[in-house]
């Protein structure tokens, strides 16, 4: 049951155009190549008279913005003040694995954790927030989220507005649950307290002159349809991992829970005074987004209260614009395009990846179509386990397959990728640029294309994942390595036992011999990570000619439907 207060506030919210009264909080910045962030607890007022336990880094909520430049080499000392523990993952970041901060980097109660590593990332909006194994969902919720900036060369050669807080703005959206004693919830039925960078009913003073704002979706799991309440265009120049080619001129920008976006809003042609919002066309998501008006079918729906919850399929405001004057050295253009965004070409992807989203029928009969719990490829997440082996500098195209009837906001650790297309149809122009999440509808298939550069670690994984809390906590989560095959101490011998590799060493020829009849798929790999043959055979039977080969070491891959294997292989004569 919600407070009256809480109720009071929604009936407020939904039918008032006056609601705004608190500007908005602006989170603080921190510069230069060391970080020192203490992640604590403490109390945030949101309604007046009640104090309500929350959790921040360097503050009682959310976190420093930190601004990065690519090709610094950064340490970031994060200590845990909190009574539990807790890890720090810097989403969107292209890093070693030990670094990434996922459940496998665990900080515990009082402990520091000083992860240092070099920015390679674009010039882009990224966040960092708690990734621990199944607290996830409570910690972001009371409050553990802070925004990343990182500027290059490149994106300062532009005329956009960068200047922090006069014309560079950081947008944290968030939607939260609040039960009667002003406590967090969790769970995506009762997120009905919306929140800009923390506030409550925000409004924020804009220059009459381009403005620049750095969407983030912070929420637990609410999909936003970001748009004016006057119709009027926004220029959408970024998406998750950097600058487009080009700025795309829109009505509207969705965001699923973790993707960002930085959009430009030209008030010049407003007036001083002129009133106008940030919304979002909640009526306008289609069905089966969480956030839309229903999810599910007729006869399986998502219950708990997805129904009663007057955000679901409304559209709303979020944050009140008081257009003020311009100020010095202001912005007044919006350049039309940018270094062009050359996506990967799939002809050079050596090797497909298949992942199934589907529900625990078993746990939850048919209704789990829509509530979960989820697997990926039929497995939940297990710490103990690597789900995929990749091979460094390997260029793959991954196919993700909605068989849910909810949309699956699906993010991966460690690299950027380009949507190939989406049920065999090219993306939208939103999806054009480097992408870490991309939301997969109910029945859809999408494919993407990446090349896993720069990091292999043989023990420590990446993640990739639901980035719907929720179900992340519930174990929709993989891990993948990656295998650097010039690395030989690695991995000798990772073929199962129903293949078998003879004679090696090998004079001439090796045979593998595989107990099923398949469709295969063979790389061979010298020491120098430089493939010297593939080919691809169709049955029981692998004559591999080394003939050619210079004696020493080499790597065999196999890959069919069931996974990859691999074997190291000796030539000797």
């Amino acid at each position: 049951m919600r407070s009256t207060l809480v109720i009071a506030y929604l009936s407020a919210f939904l039918c008032s155009d006056s609601y705004s009264q608190n500007p908005l909080f602006i989170p603080d910045t921190l510069s230069g190549t060391t970080f020192n962030i203490a992640v604590q607890s403490g109390t945030t007022t949101f309604f007046a008279g009640h104090n309500t336990p929350t959790y921040g880094y360097n503050g009682n909520l959310l976190g420093p913005t930190l601004l990065m430049n690519k090709g610094d080499s950064v340490t970031l000392n994060v200590t845990n003040n909190l009574a539990v523990p807790t890890t720090v993952h810097w989403h969107g970041f292209h890093l070693p694995a030990k670094y990434d901060g996922g459940p496998h980097q665990i900080i515990d109660p009082g402990k520091t954790w000083s992860p240092s590593f070099k920015v390679r990332n674009e010039a882009s909006t990224f966040w960092y927030h708690p990734h621990g194994n199944m607290k996830t969902e409570v910690q972001v919720t009371k409050g553990l989220a802070g925004m990343i900036i990182i500027r290059d060369s490149t994106e300062a050669t532009y005329a956009l507005p960068r200047r922090y807080k006069l014309d560079d703005f950081p947008l944290i959206v968030q939607s939260k649950g609040l039960d009667v004693l002003y406590q967090f919830t969790t769970g995506y039925h009762r997120d009905t307290v919306l929140m800009v960078n923390g506030t409550i009913d925000p409004y924020l003073q804009v220059p009459k002159q381009v403005v620049r704002f750095r969407l983030l979706n912070g929420s637990a799991d609410r999909t936003y349809y970001f748009g004016l309440s006057d119709s009027s265009d926004m220029h959408l120049i970024s998406s998750d991992g950097g600058l487009l080619s080009q700025q795309i001129t829109t009505k509207r920008v969705r965001l699923s829970s973790g993707e960002r976006a930085e959009i430009l809003i030209d008030f010049g042609a407003d007036t001083v005074g002129q009133q106008k919002y940030l919304m979002s066309f909640a009526s306008e998501l289609p069905h089966g987004i969480i956030g839309a008006d229903s999810v599910g079918t007729n006869t399986i729906v998502l219950g708990d209260g997805y129904y009663t919850n007057p955000l679901n399929g409304a559209d709303f405001n979020l944050l009140r614009f008081d257009v003020v004057s311009t100020t010095a050295n202001p912005v007044t253009t919006i350049p039309a395009s940018f270094t062009p965004v050359v996506p990967i070409p799939t002809a050079s992807a050596t090797v497909t990846r298949k992942l199934i989203f589907f529900p625990d029928t078993g746990f939850a009969g048919q209704q789990g179509f829509v509530e979960g719990p989820f697997f990926i490829n039929n497995r939940l997440f297990n710490m103990d386990s690597i789900n995929q082996v990749v091979y460094l500098n390997d260029v793959e195209i991954w196919t993700l397959i909605n068989q849910t009837l909810v949309a699956h906001p699906f993010h991966i650790h460690d690299i950027q990728f380009f949507v190939v297309d989406i049920n065999g149809t090219p993306p939208p122009p939103q999806y054009s640029g480097l992408k870490d999440v991309m939301l997969v509808m109910p029945n859809d298939t999408v494919r993407f294309i990446t090349r896993f550069s720069d990091f292999a670690d043989d023990s420590v994984p990446f993640m990739y994942h639901c980035h719907l809390l929720h179900h992340e906590d519930e174990g929709m989560m993989g891990t993948f390595i990656v295998i650097d095959t010039t690395n030989t101490s690695v991995y000798e011998n990772i073929l199962p036992k129903y293949i078998s590799i003879y004679p090696n060493p090998s004079s001439g020829k090796i045979h593998a011999q595989f107990e099923r009849s398949d469709i295969y798929n063979t790389f061979v790999y010298n020491t120098m990570g430089e493939c010297v043959q593939k080919s691809i055979f169709s049955g029981q039977t692998l004559n591999l000619d080394t003939g050619s080969y210079p004696n020493g070491m080499y790597y065999l891959r196999v890959q069919s439907r069931k996974g990859s294997y691999y074997s190291k292989i000796i030539v000797q004569r």
